[in-house]
């Protein structure tokens, strides 16, 4: 009879995790909840936003570690400057010289009390999973008996050359440059690792390509929808000509400022409205798009759904998009298919691995072309056998290729060929397991 894997014990480590934030804690929440529904034991340690975890029955467990920082971009009052009393060490004064000098300093300050905390906690966990920190407090936990494992989603630098592109003045790519400090570490730090993880075959040669990192320490995990969650529902109805889309007011590669084009070329020929999940903004380009084309009474801006209204939302709608200009893997197209709702998406970065062939599992245009948005988002409203074949080919893709439990199996097995060939490679004691340098 086959022994069943040992339980591992897995510190996941998350600077910035609420879900609702972005793409990272989506990551940290459903990985987190498929491994222990695995048997493995997670600890998630992250700072503010806190991730917000989901509870699970069985051999496995989930807890939260608050490692706190100083929260200088809480959402009541962003760049904040603390009080004296606030004050802990020379980490603090760090974080806010940096901020204050116009820097990101969350990735390097939150590895530096990352490492403390884990060299405090020696034998405590079995290996260590970081985020996409990629800080340099998190080099060296090998001789503390650690070894790491890393996620990149994707290179950040991808962000920070599409926001320069789209900078107006001189003065704000200054600041961009500045912002973007920290992925000059992150550079560094990553061409250091030997065990990366990455969600796509296209973030695996960015990141190669951007940040230096040998391609044979680079595994492909592709993530994907809780399919329990996101599934079809026909008691939801289906109102007539909606698009819904989830994506950022303000960061220029998710390019929803030519999905509002398209949807002002398609009310030129039918009734036609759109939904998008973020938070408003009431300047900027996309604002300025939206009231330059009239549309304010046909684009409502959704934020704060609870899984189950988010979900019904998708299944209200006619069509799906992601008019993003990139993407390291995109999990809006993934949650999108498993509903069942038919997808209009780009070809940006990974998108095209998640969402499948053009006119098989989707409807695929070029990053950018608001002229191939419309064309393709009205050849779907138009055609209602079109949607349902997109549709049920969409989901039966996600099922066979992106649920978290298959991200998590293949996850664990990543730790077991980290801890095997680590220096902080395990042995059995009579007690358990231990370390050995």
């Amino acid at each position: 009879m086959t022994a069943l894997p040992t339980p591992l014990r897995i510190a996941l480590l998350s600077y910035r995790g609420d879900p609702f934030c972005g793409g990272q804690g989506v990551y940290v929440r459903h990985l987190s909840r498929e491994l222990a529904r695995l048997g493995h034991h997670v600890d998630v340690i992250g700072a503010q936003p806190y991730p917000v975890l989901d509870e699970v029955e069985g051999p496995g467990s989930v807890r939260l570690v608050e490692l706190p920082s100083l929260d200088l971009y809480r959402a009541d009052d962003p760049f904040r400057t603390p009080g004296l009393a606030e004050y802990r060490g020379a980490v603090d004064v760090l974080e806010v010289a940096t901020m204050k000098t116009g820097g990101f300093p969350e990735p390097l300050t939150f590895s530096l009390r990352a490492r403390r905390y884990l060299a405090a906690h020696k034998g405590r966990y079995d290996v260590v999973h970081d985020n996409q920190t990629l800080g340099y407090g998190l080099l060296g936990l090998a001789r503390h008996g650690f070894p790491l494992v890393t996620t990149i989603h994707h290179p950040i630098t991808v962000d920070r050359q599409l926001e320069l592109d789209a900078a107006a003045t001189m003065l704000r790519r200054l600041s961009l440059r500045r912002w973007y400090g920290f992925t000059r570490m992150q550079g560094r730090v990553t061409r250091r690792l030997d065990h990366i993880i990455t969600v796509s075959g296209s973030s695996k040669g960015e990141i190669a390509e951007h940040l230096g990192a040998a391609p044979g320490n680079i595994s492909v995990v592709p993530i994907g929808a809780d399919t329990r969650l996101w599934s079809p529902d026909e008691s939801v109805p289906v109102v007539p000509g909606r698009i819904v889309a989830t994506s950022s007011a303000d960061v220029p590669l998710k390019g929803l400022i030519y999905l509002v084009e398209a949807l002002a070329k398609l009310r030129t020929e039918r009734e036609a409205h759109l939904v998008v999940v973020c938070k408003r903004r009431e300047d900027g380009p996309v604002a300025e798009a939206v009231r330059r084309f009239g549309l304010q009474e046909h684009i409502e801006f959704r934020n704060g759904l609870s899984d189950r209204e988010l979900v019904d939302l998708y299944r209200s709608a006619e069509v799906a998009c992601v008019p993003s200009l990139y993407e390291g893997f995109s999990l809006p197209a993934a949650e999108a298919m498993a509903t069942g709702t038919p997808l209009v998406a780009t070809t940006g970065g990974a998108i095209p691995e998640v969402a499948g062939p053009d006119g098989e599992t989707c409807l695929a245009v070029p990053p950018g072309d608001a002229g191939a948005l419309t064309a393709a988002l009205g050849r779907l409203l138009d055609d209602p056998r079109l949607r349902e074949r997109l549709g049920a080919a969409g989901r039966e893709r996600v099922l066979a290729n992106f649920t978290w439990r298959r991200a998590a199996e293949l996850t664990a097995d990543r730790y077991r060929a980290a801890i095997a060939t680590g220096t902080g490679q395990r042995a059995r004691s009579g007690k358990g397991w231990r370390y050995v340098a």
